[in-house]
């Protein structure tokens, strides 16, 4: 669990450490207005990958009319997420989540899979482990091996500090099952993904 009152202290300590006042006006909420904000954008800390899966893993039964068919495919695009880099605790901003999968005897409802690539998000993380997590977490909550996701985000590790690149963009791809080991459903897949061919 979040702890907010050390988070508090430590924030306070920091202002300290920077040359300020955290008694002046301005700053004297500071420390538990950043504590409240850390629990909000660090929630899916909480959470293992299983129980974000058994949390949004809502399926509907459906026949094999929409699934178990050669070429039936699920894409959600361009999911927008933000998060942090566990390198820097910078702004991963401007990043959209695409995910694909193969249905395997049921579907998950479209809105779990913008929660599922939220909760993933909302942890200190690099945007490649993003990606294996959604993954990992759309395996299990759809009982589907063949999924995909591709990411794109701009990082303030690159944009505001260091080399100072804005509008850098950074892709990231993984592929579990088929579009990881047949390579003409990894490219339909980066297609439908993107919508453009690679």
């Amino acid at each position: 669990m979040i702890d907010k009152e050390k988070i508090a202290f430590h924030i306070r300590e920091i202002l300290i450490a920077l040359g300020e006042d955290p008694e002046r006006e301005g700053l004297r909420e500071t420390p538990i207005r950043v504590a409240r904000m850390y629990e909000e954008l660090f929630r899916g800390i909480d959470y293992t990958n299983r129980e974000i899966a058994e949390k949004y893993a809502k399926t509907f039964e459906e026949d094999d009319a929409c699934v178990n068919r050669e070429g039936s495919y699920v894409v959600v695009s361009d999911i927008p997420v933000f998060s942090f880099c566990e390198h820097h605790i910078m702004l991963m901003y401007n990043m959209t989540v695409s995910v694909i999968y193969k249905p395997k005897d049921k579907i998950i409802g479209l809105s779990k899979i913008a929660r599922i690539a939220e909760m993933v998000a909302h942890r200190l993380q690099v945007q490649e482990r993003i990606g294996t997590d959604i993954a990992e977490v759309m395996q299990m909550a759809t009982g589907s091996e063949d999924v995909g996701v591709l990411i794109e985000g701009e990082h303030g590790c690159m944009t505001a500090r260091g080399i100072k690149k804005p509008g850098a963009k950074t892709r990231t791809t993984c592929f579990r099952g088929i579009f990881e080991s047949e390579p003409s459903a990894r490219q339909e897949a980066l297609w439908l993904l993107s919508g453009k061919p690679e």
